[in-house]
């Protein structure tokens, strides 16, 4: 018999929060596809074959620089705007600002980048992409698309009208955060004392 994860108590808590049985099922089974999805992307599948199949002599870090270096807009938005200095690759990886600088020398050394001298401010120092980097960026943009697109076309124009809008809609729920909290305080503190009862009770304290 599989294990169910206490979806059953999931559904009854949902309920007693108001949440309707259909937006309490429909949250469990969205949970589990993006856990599902998040275990898959963090193997970065598409990545390695990009890199494989076009026979680029990078590893995934040094492919995610370029990228952030290039900031193409649709997928880095508002910070893809202005020159681009070592402090933008690591905000834009949301990285540690020393692991930014130690790939961004590393495409240096490689060719793939470039320091430049800003031309808003000259003591400043942008790194930017040559020739080469932007090939690469460019090839495997295109790969991905080209794979995900084929993928799309088993879409009806409906299925693909509806779902960019309800992804966009949803990317935001993540802000809903601290709101949920503070209004299911007394749920989610019950939760944690049910946690506490229970490490206390296996002896398992010490290691929560």
């Amino acid at each position: 018999m599989p294990h169910t994860g206490g979806t059953t108590d999931i559904n009854l808590l949902l309920r007693k929060a108001g949440i309707s049985e259909a937006t309490a099922e429909a949250t469990i089974g969205i949970d589990a596809l993006l856990q599902n999805w998040r275990r898959r992307a963090q193997k970065r599948e598409l990545g390695h074959r990009a890199l494989a199949d076009l026979k680029i002599g990078l590893d995934l870090a040094q492919l995610d620089v370029l990228f952030a270096i290039e900031a193409p807009v649709d997928e880095f938005g508002e910070m893809a705007a202005g020159e681009t200095m070592v402090a933008s690759v690591a905000e834009r990886l949301a990285i540690d600002p020393s692991r930014a600088s130690r790939v961004v020398s590393e495409m240096v050394e490689m060719g793939y980048a470039r320091r430049a001298v800003s031309q808003a401010d000259a003591r400043r120092t942008i790194i930017e992409l040559t020739d080469a980097g932007r090939t690469v960026v460019r090839a495997v943009r295109a790969y991905k698309f080209l794979i995900m697109g084929d993928f799309l076309s088993g879409w009806d124009a409906a299925e693909l009208a509806a779902f960019l809008p309800m992804l966009r809609k949803f990317g935001h729920w993540s802000e809903h955060t601290d709101l949920g909290a503070t209004k299911f305080a007394d749920d989610i503190a019950e939760l944690a004392k049910q946690i506490g009862a229970a490490t206390v009770k296996t002896g398992a304290i010490e290691t929560v």
